[in-house]
């Protein structure tokens, strides 16, 4: 391959279960409207393509573009392909149509329990993306996966004989966002992906008798990476393997860590209009105002204390029993607490009941609001993410970019975004945060202890804000690693 080749622009395929804002329960929603937008930006020819899912306004439905059969687990299904644009871009979306799998009111479950037949529903959805993309005519030159919804295509991408011909020998890049969730299925429904019985072993998608559709994107792909160095790292140990850092060290030399970036687009405090006040690095006045107004809707006294503020689901691997566990020792300093999100219901009971306990110092609103979201990192002095697995994280560059200083765990993506406040790293203006090691409640306790030393230190308040705001978290960073990884794709056969 030339070197002028290696500056060609690229045409580029994105698979994803869900993208914002047609369809979102978590940060892939995000990363897949931002980063295709970075690469446009790039020069690239980028195209994504997601489920049709019954819950996307009407508005963003696109037109029809054409009908094609698919042949899955020994029945010929049909579906439809539309075509939508992404908000604010010229990015095309390409919707894969489909009542049968698609029709419904969640995206992955109804009343908290998985769809019986997700195994079923996204293997149609992988070779269906590959097809109905096919039938418009273009072809990319690599294809973007991204967690196990999306990690059969690389399978059939490389042994399926049901593949369209003209997409075979496209090079696949997958993207682990978070490894707890595999794609675990009973073994008796392997047939249901479609692939040769000879797939299910050991060597490739069995585990354990059961099929892991996660471990076919690990196998198959080209490239992998995964949303952080420092998890790329993790999840080829025992501790943040979750049963697959053996199969993953086997492609150790194909991984790569980038961290995802943020849309300031978006997310600036000096423009955001969903906060009541507008505020910068270089003029920090209107935070007191956030925070003034936040504390008056949510009911907390509005007086000088530190407000620590958590925006996140609510359940064991981001912490939050850990917070729980620290409240009563907690509600003895100066200090208020607000808690916004929803998840495992026993650890809501336990938030609400404790807010019931001391409605002066812990508000808790059991929902996700965008835009009381914003308002909690233009208004919180602290941002609390005591994470037990966090992959990449986008909530500590959101507080960081508001200036409500993060205390994290040195875990994923807080390791490699948030500088502790050491003597060192503060001499050197290069702390941006409060960083502790082990998911423990007296770590955790010991942690929010230094955030109130802070606080009590406007000089150190202020340089640790300025130094948090200054940090540059922006997509065109990750995008250019992305697009150096499509080009190895491309290189390695």
């Amino acid at each position: 391959m030339s070197a002028q080749r290696h500056a060609d622009p690229l045409k580029i395929l994105f698979l994803a279960s869900e993208i914002a804002p047609f369809a979102k329960t978590g940060g892939l929603a995000d990363v897949a409207n931002s980063l295709p937008k970075a690469l446009t930006a790039l020069g690239h020819d980028v195209r994504l393509v997601m489920p049709c899912y019954a819950s996307i306004p009407k508005n963003l439905l696109g037109k029809r573009l054409g009908t094609f059969m698919v042949y899955l687990g020994g029945n010929h299904l049909s579906g439809a392909v539309r075509l939508s644009t992404l908000p604010g871009s010229r990015v095309p979306v390409y919707l894969i149509e489909q009542g049968l799998y698609f029709a419904r009111s969640g995206l992955y479950q109804a009343g908290g329990r998985p769809y019986s037949d997700n195994l079923e529903r996204f293997a149609f959805f992988s070779l269906s993306a590959l097809e109905g993309v096919a039938q418009t005519g273009w072809l990319p030159d690599v294809i973007h996966c991204n967690d196990w919804h999306t990690a059969l295509a690389p399978a059939f991408l490389k042994v399926s004989q049901r593949v369209n011909p003209a997409c075979r020998g496209i090079p696949t890049v997958f993207t682990i966002h978070n490894l707890i969730y595999q794609g675990r299925f009973p073994g008796a429904q392997f047939y249901q992906t479609g692939l040769p019985e000879r797939l299910f072993t050991p060597d490739y998608l069995e585990y354990y008798g059961d099929v892991n559709v996660m471990k076919a994107g690990i196998a198959f792909a080209n490239r992998i990476s995964t949303v952080s160095p420092q998890y790329a790292e993790e999840i080829q140990t025992p501790e943040g393997g979750w049963g697959l850092d053996g199969y993953l060290r086997t492609r150790s030399a194909d991984i790569s860590g980038i961290l995802n970036g943020i849309d300031y687009a978006e997310w600036n405090p000096a423009e955001d209009p969903l906060i009541p006040a507008h505020f910068s690095r270089k003029n920090l006045r209107g935070k007191s105002r956030c925070k003034s107004a936040l504390q008056t809707d949510l009911g907390l006294p509005d007086k000088n204390v530190p407000l620590f503020g958590c925006v996140s689901r609510l359940v064991y691997e981001k912490g939050i029993d850990l917070l729980i566990d620290s409240l009563e020792t907690l509600f003895r300093e100066e200090l208020q607490l607000a808690v916004l999100g929803t998840g495992d219901s026993e650890l809501e009971r336990r938030l609400a009941e404790a807010s019931q306990r001391r409605p002066e110092l812990l508000k808790v609103i059991l929902r996700y609001d965008e835009a009381l979201a914003h308002q909690f990192y233009a208004g919180c002095d602290f941002f609390l993410m005591p994470s037990r697995s966090e992959p990449c994280g986008l909530s500590q560059m959101y507080s960081l970019a508001y200036g409500a200083i993060p205390v994290v765990r040195y875990t994923g993506g807080l390791a490699n975004s948030v500088r502790d406040a050491t003597a060192r790293n503060l001499t050197d203006g290069k702390a941006t945060g409060v960083v502790f090691r082990e998911p423990a409640v007296e770590d955790f306790v010991h942690a929010v202890r230094r955030a109130l030393e802070i606080y009590q230190d406007p000089e150190r308040r202020r340089r640790l804000r300025k130094a948090g705001m200054a940090e540059d978290f922006s997509w065109e960073r990750s995008s250019r690693e992305y697009e150096r990884l499509y080009r190895e794709a491309l290189a390695k056969p």
